[in-house]
């Protein structure tokens, strides 16, 4: 499964992009993407998306693909 990002929740702040540790978020002028096809939800590296975990908007911004 994959995260992506809700772009009318998104503040464009840019710290989820560092730590991703696939390298899966991009940015173009600001806008946040997540690829799906590299995200792994941090599988096997951490216990939880460390993409949520330093969003500031949180939940409301960065969800499961299947939402």
């Amino acid at each position: 499964m994959a995260m992506k990002i809700i772009m009318a929740e998104c503040t464009s702040c840019g710290d989820c992009k560092p730590v991703c540790p696939t390298k899966s978020i991009t940015d173009k002028g600001g806008i946040y993407k997540i690829d799906k096809n590299t995200c792994t939800e941090c599988e096997g590296e951490f216990d939880e998306p460390q993409c949520l975990v330093a969003c500031p908007a949180g939940e409301a911004c960065i969800v499961p693909l299947s939402v």
